[in-house]
Formats: C-alpha cells, sequence, structure tokens
C-alpha cells in the first residue's frame, strides 16, 4: 500500500449472509414446528425490539415522563404487532412476511436502477420515490400471486386486482414503519438500533416494516368475510 493511501474497507457481505442464513433458519424453523414454538419465537423477538427501542428512546427523550410515555407507546406498537402476528393464520402469516420482503426488495433494485428524487432525504437519504413504487409493484405482485395460489380462483380478476392493491398499500405501510425507525435513530444519533446481529444491526432494523404491517394485516384480516 503506497505511503498516505487509506486502506481498503473489508467488506462484511460473508459476515451478512452467514447472518441472514442463520436468521432464515431459525425463523423457518419456527415456521414449519408452529404452534407454542413459533408463537415463543414471536415473543422473543418482540421482546429483542422493544429493549432495542427502549434504549432509542433513552436517548431521545429528554424528561423521565417523556420516557414513560414513549416506552408506552413502544409497548403498545410493538406489543400489538406481535399479538396480531400470533392471532394471524400461519398462511395469512407467511403472506405477511412475504410482502414486507418483497417491498425491501422492490424498493432496493428500483431505488438503486432509477434513482431519483427522495421521499425524506433529512430522515433516511437512500429512500427513494422510485424505490417506494417499486417496492408497491413487487407488494402488489406477491400478494396477488398469494391470493391466486391459495383460492385458485387465478381468473377472479376484481379479486386479484383488490389483492394487488391492498399489497400496495401494505408496502406504503411498511415504508412509512421504515421512516420511523430512521427517525428515531437519528434522534438518537446512531446508525443501528444494536448490534446483536452481525452485518446487519439489530432486531428492530429487521422488523421495522413488518410491525406496522403485521397490525394493518390483522384488522383486514378481521373484516374478511
Amino acid at each position: 500500500m503506497a505511503e498516505g493511501e487509506a486502506p481498503k474497507k473489508k467488506s462484511d457481505l460473508p459476515v451478512r449472509v452467514a447472518s441472514a442464513v442463520v436468521m432464515l433458519a431459525v425463523a423457518g424453523a419456527a415456521l414449519w414446528l408452529g404452534g407454542v414454538w413459533l408463537d415463543t419465537f414471536i415473543a422473543l423477538v418482540a421482546l429483542a425490539c422493544l429493549v432495542e427501542f427502549t434504549i432509542l428512546v433513552s436517548k431521545v427523550a429528554k424528561s423521565a415522563s417523556g420516557k414513560a410515555l414513549a416506552l408506552i407507546a413502544g409497548m403498545a406498537y410493538i406489543g400489538g404487532a406481535a399479538f396480531a402476528l400470533i392471532a394471524l393464520p400461519v398462511g395469512v402469516l407467511i403472506g405477511v412476511l412475504a410482502v414486507v420482503i418483497a417491498t425491501d426488495t422492490g424498493a432496493y433494485f428500483s431505488g438503486r436502477t432509477f434513482g431519483g428524487p427522495k421521499i425524506a432525504p433529512s430522515i433516511s437519504p437512500s429512500k427513494t420515490w422510485s424505490g417506494l413504487v417499486g417496492g408497491m409493484i413487487a407488494a402488489g405482485l406477491v400478494a396477488a400471486s398469494s391470493f391466486a395460489w391459495n383460492t385458485g380462483e387465478i381468473v377472479v380478476r376484481p379479486m386479484l386486482f383488490l389483492a394487488f392493491a391492498i399489497g400496495a398499500l401494505l408496502a406504503v405501510v411498511a415504508q412509512a414503519g421504515d421512516f420511523f425507525e430512521s427517525w428515531l435513530k437519528r434522534k438518537a444519533g446512531v446508525k443501528d438500533s444494536s448490534h446483536l446481529i452481525p452485518g446487519h444491526g439489530g432486531v428492530f432494523d429487521r422488523v421495522d416494516g413488518l410491525l406496522p404491517v403485521s397490525i394493518m394485516a390483522s384488522f383486514l384480516w378481521a373484516a374478511h368475510p
């Protein structure tokens, strides 16, 4: 290395991939076992998320009353999401997870490909309008495909369009959850909610979009005839 040349930053891709494989294996095993195992897994994830939320709030809120109110709100938010995930049928739960993953994937590739204006650069500089649209389309397609797979009603076009619209709406909700956590981290002056997951930050970082989507999905499911 030449004198004065900055050392190259070592890629964390192997660590990220290994962590992702472990997370998928654990979550997949919980889904496959179902029952109390799945409920316990969801509860543990919610607890870890609440701990990280509490740490962030402690850095943001200035007064004891403010911290207490924020903690109560966080318990309602995260606890409500956990209760929704436990209450939803496993098939619907898998669909919710697929929509959130599709949102993140579609937003990432669409944003990287088309770029364009940022949604809220002061909160999340990487989020673009093109990424949001890409996430909505991907989530809509996954929701429509899930509906067709579970019902076999591929030719019922109005219902497929409705499923697509619901998926696109949930993508917006997921992005809102992402923005909320990004805003909270900026206020706290941190990059990640924790360092619990190597290469991925904290649990809150991984489920920020899933939390509001699960709550919304539970209301939609309850209203389903």
